[in-house]
């Protein structure tokens, strides 16, 4: 049962409520700096720890059974994932939906310096986890050329929708986040 209930990713629900923790303690001081309300700064948080934690913790056969991962890079696909396969789901459909949560957040943030530095590390992070992956086999993953394709097609997707619908909302402070700006512990303004 327990490992139905986690998957190929036992470590995916503690980090992902490792992220919700950090979220709801981080948020203010990333909702100042980047000048948007905390529910954007949380999902910025919480989207990078799912990454994290689908992409960097230690497949469940490394972690059972010592398994190991190859210690070479697939090369073999460098283009998007044709659009027909986009309705099947399968592991390149999760790669592109698991950042469209994180594009979707920068989406909301304000044209700023702060905004330029968040979503040039978005597009570094595909290229890291897929680094860390080749260089630590013991978490038993692959590195993949597709996979940094895929990722940076979920970052596009969610970022595109995310300005679309910053358009529509704000994601600025507004009068109901007054507390915040006046909170002497820095949170604010």
């Amino acid at each position: 049962m327990r490992s139905a209930l986690f998957g190929p990713v036992p470590w995916l629900v503690p980090g992902v409520l490792l992220s919700v923790v950090v979220g709801l303690v981080a948020a203010g001081p990333l909702a100042a700096a980047l000048r948007v309300r905390r529910a954007v700064a949380f999902a910025v948080i919480v989207s990078f720890g799912l990454i994290v934690s689908t992409t960097l913790t230690p497949l469940r056969r490394a972690v059972e059974h010592g398994s190991v991962g190859t210690g070479w890079c697939d090369l073999s696909r460098v283009w998007p994932l044709p659009f027909d396969s986009w309705l099947s789901f399968s592991d390149p459909t999760g790669n592109i939906l698991l950042f469209i949560p994180l594009g979707l957040a920068i989406g909301l943030v304000p044209r700023s310096p702060a905004k330029v530095v968040l979503l040039e590390a978005a597009i570094v992070l595909p290229f890291v986890i897929e680094t860390v992956q080749l260089l630590a086999p013991v978490l038993a993953r692959g590195c993949e050329a597709a996979d940094v394709v895929d990722n940076l097609t979920g970052l596009l997707i969610g970022l595109a929708a995310g300005t679309v619908l910053g358009r529509f909302v704000s994601a600025s402070p507004g009068p109901s986040d007054a507390d915040d700006r006046a909170d002497p512990g820095g949170y604010g303004e």
